[in-house]
């Protein structure tokens, strides 16, 4: 079979459901067997601006959104046309997005204007379609009740146009309404009779359409990075989470609530980010493997229990950073990747901690799960720096490995001496590293505090004792530098060497590995210098690399290049160009191939990268 890739896009009024159609029609592409990478953009408001749902369909993983469409399906005029009553704005709606051949499926209550005639108009009559799967169950009093149906009926039509069987979207609603057989019932009826409308009418000759595989024996997983993240966690030994509420990061938080009862796990909603980041502090000095989510706004409430955590070694907190749009409140729903310097330096002073950007799925597991093993050897706080874009975006997963992953790591801990002045908790080791104890544990009781102290932990403002202890300190990030393997730090993608060296962090991973191929289908050979370990940085590692490249390109979804000014600070290398993007939204595969077309046509040092303005 030809390698195929078709993306499906609904728009409307935020509030009007768009999510749970979607995801329907996401999960019975994956009953179906095909691969997945799906995406929301929404308003910060909770009703009637527009919002839209991506999701792309392929034989195969897709690692990036793409900006067209061959499938629009549109709830409302705004999702054609945009919006021209708005000021300060180029959206045009979703309409020249479609692709030449591509289909429209929209209310036929709606007066359009055919705008395009290289693409299909298909006008459903939502209501009255309803209308008639209320009558036929004797369920006409409840039209109100039940008007979100009319996306299940918009869905199922545009099944008709990609030719995929009504069953796998009957299937989820079967499955996603077990406890409402009715509801259940009334949905399958309402795909049957929005799939046989859009068959008659508009089906014939479309020319994108989903194969029909032989579905997995076992069916893959569709997971979000905030799943990835929760599960990790629980496969860590992950005891209190705490957190106060805040896009992005509360999806996660909501998640692990749900998993209390069936874990020894506690959740803790606070009344604020300082309690938050205080209460993991204190639960990891008690013992227990804390963590807490938050995002931009949120964690900078949190910066002095960071320091804190640092000064009295405790094993953690690992603190999740969900990025989005600052500063300030910013964009609450939107991506960015701003948060790097910020994490790299968030409280007084020098401390040592950890800081880790998965740029993927799977690499979301391995680095969660990792830094609890790192929070305990190391007894620092580890700080793991993802986005909206990783967090909300679904993909499909066959397996999580989590049997790969290494052994739980609790670090050293104190054995009793029998003397109850004895025990040093801050003692001077060779490693950096002292061994610590747990309240109750008989004969190791210490002190500790946030001034400086000495190895007792009593508050100490020696000059001799304030080098040591910053020595000490300090000489554990130099020893996880040694520790943790190359393979969390960085990683290559393509050929050593090549014409262009793409180099960037985080969920930009997705978008540059989709254009290497575009690259080399176009003669151009292209690698992909990913750094993933931010802090201790391996400034020699980036630098072997760079020092051969012929030509380097930053990418970055920020506004100043952040891992570049990283980069250079650490190695004295600058990049030759910098694709930046900051409107708010993650690259899209086209967007960054076109960039990289500029690049290699004007050399332009600096773009600003955004196919929202034209």
């Amino acid at each position: 079979m030809e390698p195929w890739d078709v993306t499906w896009l609904i728009g409307g009024p935020q509030g009007s459901g768009i999510n749970a159609s979607a995801e329907a029609f996401a999960r019975a592409c994956v009953r179906a067997g095909h691969r997945i990478h799906a995406n929301i953009e929404y308003h910060s408001n909770i009703m009637g601006e527009h919002s839209y749902y991506r999701v792309r369909v392929s034989d195969r993983d897709r690692t990036a959104l793409s900006e067209k469409a061959h499938v629009v399906v549109a709830l409302d005029d705004e999702s054609l046309f945009g919006d021209s009553h708005t000021p300060y704005t180029s959206w045009k709606g979703h309409v020249p997005q479609i692709v030449p051949g591509g289909a429209v499926v929209y209310d036929a209550s709606l007066k359009v204007e055919p705008s395009r005639g290289d693409i299909r108009w298909c006008p459903v009559p939502y209501h009255q379609l309803l209308a008639q799967v209320l009558r036929e169950a004797n369920r006409e009093s409840d039209a109100l009740r039940f008007r979100v149906m009319e996306n299940t009926i918009a869905v199922a039509a545009s099944l008709a146009l990609l030719e995929m069987s009504p069953e796998w979207l009957m299937a989820v609603m079967r499955d996603e309404f077990r406890r409402r057989p009715d509801a259940a019932e009334l949905n399958v009826r309402a795909v049957a009779v929005g799939f046989e409308y859009a068959k008659e009418r508009f089906a014939d000759h479309f020319p994108f359409r989903l194969p029909a595989p032989t579905p997995p024996e076992r069916r893959p997983m569709m997971l979000r990075g905030i799943q990835a993240a929760a599960i990790a966690k629980l496969k860590a030994g992950l005891h209190v989470q705490t957190y106060y509420p805040i896009s992005p990061a509360t999806d996660e938080n909501v998640y692990l609530e749900s998993q209390q009862g069936h874990y020894d796990l506690v959740v803790v909603q606070t009344e604020d980010e300082i309690s938050a980041i205080n209460m993991a502090v204190g639960a990891a000095h008690a013992g227990a493997r804390a963590s807490t989510s938050t995002s931009g706004p949120g964690f900078a409430l949190m910066v002095e229990g960071i320091g804190f955590a640092a000064m009295t070694e405790a094993p953690g907190p690992v603190v999740f950073i969900w990025q989005r749009g600052g500063p300030s409140t910013g964009l609450p729903t939107r991506q960015e990747q701003g948060d790097l310097l910020f994490a790299l330096h968030p409280a007084q002073g020098d401390f040592p901690h950890i800081v880790v950007a998965p740029g993927d799925t799977s690499e979301i597991v391995e680095d969660s799960y990792e830094s609890f093993n790192w929070a305990d050897r190391y007894q620092m706080p580890v700080i793991v720096l993802v986005d909206k874009a990783m967090g909300s975006t679904y993909v499909t997963a066959d397996d999580l490995h989590l049997d790969r992953l290494p052994p739980i790591d609790r670090g050293v801990y104190a054995q009793a001496n029998g003397r109850r002045d004895g025990y040093e908790r801050y003692a001077l080791t060779e490693t950096g590293i002292s061994p610590r104890s747990v309240p109750g544990q008989e004969g190791l009781i210490f002190w500790s505090t946030t001034d400086e102290h000495d190895p007792k932990g009593h508050i100490s403002e020696d000059a001799l004792n304030r080098l040591q202890m910053v020595d000490k300190r300090m000489g554990k990030l130099a020893l996880a530098a040694k520790e943790i393997p190359a393979s969390r730090k960085l990683r290559l993608y393509g050929p050593d060497e090549a014409d262009l060296t793409l180099v960037g962090w985080g969920s930009t991973k997705g978008a540059v590995l989709a254009v290497l191929e575009t690259l080399a289908a176009e003669g151009v050979t292209a690698n992909f210098l990913q750094v993933r370990l931010m802090r201790p940085f391996p400034a020699a590692e980036v630098a072997a690399v760079l020092k051969r490249a012929k030509r380097t390109v930053l990418v970055e979804n920020n506004a100043t290049g952040q891992l570049g000014q990283l980069i250079g600070a650490h190695s004295g290398i600058g990049m030759d160009h910098r694709l930046l993007k900051y409107d708010g939204r993650p690259f899209l595969e086209e967007e960054l191939i076109d960039a990289l077309h500029e690049v290699l046509r004007a050399g332009a040092p600096v773009q600003s990268v955004s196919h929202l303005l034209g």
